[in-house]
């Protein structure tokens, strides 16, 4: 039952969002073979100002160890 949570900063719109939500399904089914029904994705949007508090720190560099696409960005 995979579950797929997405930060990012505001402003893409409800359209966009349920598009990536469908390409990552669609990416989970080719991939795993896992149906549909068993997926879901979440879509947060956290502001910029937030970001290392809320994401960077706890959620990247706090979770290195399970990352397998790194940002391109340094997390002080």
């Amino acid at each position: 039952m995979p579950h797929i949570v997405v930060k990012m900063f505001p402003g893409r719109t409800l359209q966009q969002k349920q598009d990536l939500a469908d390409a990552l399904t669609q990416a989970m089914i080719a991939t795993l073979q896992t149906p549909a029904e068993a997926i879901s994705v979440a879509i947060e949007d956290v502001e910029k100002r937030d970001w290392m508090d809320k994401v960077g720190k706890p959620e990247i560099s706090g979770k290195a160890a399970t990352l397998f696409k790194k940002p391109g960005y340094e997390i002080p």
